[in-house]
Formats: structure tokens, C-alpha cells, sequence
């Protein structure tokens, strides 16, 4: 009993030590901007510069205590995050249907791709009077902003991933005389999910830039608003922490994701380093 119960356990031993080596990889990242961070306190503590206009982050960090002491920073990110949420989803929706329409259908392809490719030279910008103009300067302005910048990196994701999907096996689910859906379950979905979750990352990251100046063109809460609230009281510590929470949010989201699409492609056999 004692044997097997050895023998047993013994497979799950090398668990550990993979666990601590996938954590120090991840942790690699970090080296960069600490290295970074620690080498701009190093030259404004010894006087090199003044860091009047770019905070140490001794003093980064103390404002960030202050902004979480008040709530500010905990509120402003919340809504934040839900305004990204919303378009991002929203954004997400329909440029899946559309991409996914106009990658199978050459009819659809012809009929909207030239279109929405003359929409997308459009700036962000200047969709901003007319959203206002629609739909007010509240939240439906700024969400329906966010959701045009995730569109179209996702439809040019869906569509193209659709497209290069390998003729062979296309024809391997005509052979079977599966009908359009499941063609689509089965063959084209499995086939294009890696290229859909990097045009997911894509939008995503285009939306929080989108969210960015939404915030900055009008609102009164946001990490947006800590930025243009830095910038008319001359308080760059506090633009600089909004910043910086823009950035650790947004990687959070963009890990989010892999995260959750990991368990889905775990059938990839393709030649790259975890």
C-alpha cells in the first residue's frame, strides 16, 4: 500500500517547480520598468534632476495613496472600466457578425468591406462632434467612441482570419456534406480562434485609448478626468499615476483575456516559447 501510494504521488512532484518557473517568467516583465523607476529616483535623489515635471516614483506612489485614501482613484477607475466594458463588448458584438459575415460570403464582402474600410481612415477624432451632437455628452457618446475603436481591428481580425483559413479543410467539411453552421462550428471557428483573440487584444487596447480621449474631450469622473484634473491644477503626480493606472488596468484586461481563451487553444501545435 505504502508503494503505490509513493507511486501515486510521484507525478505530481514536478508540478511545483513548473509552477515557480512559469511564475518567474511572468515576473521577468518587471525587470524593465522597476529597473527603470529605480534608476529615475536614483537621479533625482542625488540632484541630477529636479523632478518637478516628471515625479520620482517615491512621489508617484505617495499620490497614489492619496488618490486611494479619498477614493478617487478607486471610483475614477471603475468608471473607467465600465465605459471600456461596455464599448468593448459592444464593439465586439458587432464586428464578429460583420467580420464573420464578409470572411464567408464573398457577396458581403463586396457589399460592406469597401464601406467600412473608408470609415476606418476616419479619425477617432472627428467622430467625437457628431457622437455629441447624436447622443449628448454623457455616457452613450463615449461608450458608442469606444465601441468604434474595437470594431475594426476585430472585423479585420474575424474577416482575414477567415479568409486564410486552409482550403483543404473546407473542402474536407463539404466531403461530409456538413451544412453552413456546422461548418462553421466546426471547421472555421476552431480554425480562425488564435487570430481572433490577438484582434480581441487589439481592440481591446484600441478602446482604452479610444476611453482616453473620450474622458479628456468631457467628463466630470474617469481616469480621463485625473488627467485633465492634473493638468489645469499643475499637479503632474497625479497625471502621471493615471497614467500609470491606465496602463496596469489595461494589461490586467488584456491578461484577463488570455487567460480565459488559454484553455481554448491548447490544441495549437505551433512552434513558440511559453
Amino acid at each position: 500500500m505504502t508503494i503505490a501510494a509513493e507511486g501515486a504521488s510521484a507525478p505530481a512532484q514536478p508540478a511545483a517547480p513548473k509552477r515557480r518557473r512559469r511564475l518567474g517568467r511572468s515576473m521577468l516583465g518587471l525587470v524593465l520598468p522597476v529597473a527603470l523607476a529605480v534608476a529615475w529616483e536614483f537621479i533625482v535623489r542625488i540632484g541630477w534632476a529636479s523632478g518637478r515635471l516628471a515625479p520620482p516614483p517615491s512621489v508617484i506612489f505617495n499620490e497614489f495613496v492619496e488618490l486611494a485614501r479619498t477614493g478617487d482613484l478607486q471610483s475614477n477607475t471603475l468608471v473607467t472600466l465600465g465605459r471600456v466594458a461596455a464599448g468593448f463588448g459592444f464593439g465586439v458584438i458587432v464586428a464578429t457578425v460583420l467580420g464573420a459575415a464578409a470572411g464567408y460570403s464573398p457577396l458581403v464582402r463586396r457589399l460592406l468591406d469597401p464601406s467600412l474600410q473608408a470609415l476606418r481612415a476616419i479619425p477617432s477624432i472627428a467622430w467625437v462632434p457628431l457622437f455629441v451632437l447624436w447622443l449628448g455628452i454623457f455616457e452613450a457618446s463615449k461608450i458608442t467612441l469606444i465601441a468604434v475603436g474595437v470594431f475594426f481591428p476585430v472585423y479585420l481580425g474575424v474577416m482575414g482570419a477567415i479568409q486564410s483559413v486552409d482550403r483543404k479543410l473546407v473542402e474536407v467539411g463539404r466531403a461530409f456534406r456538413l451544412s453552413d453552421v456546422a461548418m462553421v462550428r466546426r471547421i472555421l471557428l476552431p480554425a480562425v480562434l488564435p487570430a481572433y483573440v490577438i484582434s480581441l487584444r487589439s481592440g481591446l487596447g484600441l478602446g482604452w485609448m479610444f476611453v482616453a480621449a473620450a474622458e479628456l474631450l468631457g467628463a466630470s469622473q474617469g481616469l480621463g478626468y485625473l488627467l485633465l484634473d492634473g493638468q489645469q491644477l499643475g499637479k503632474p503626480a497625479e497625471i502621471v499615476a493615471a497614467i500609470v493606472a491606465f496602463a496596469v488596468v489595461g494589461k490586467a484586461t488584456d491578461w484577463l483575456i488570455v487567460l480565459i481563451a488559454a484553455p481554448f487553444l491548447r490544441w495549437e501545435d505551433v512552434a513558440r516559447q511559453d
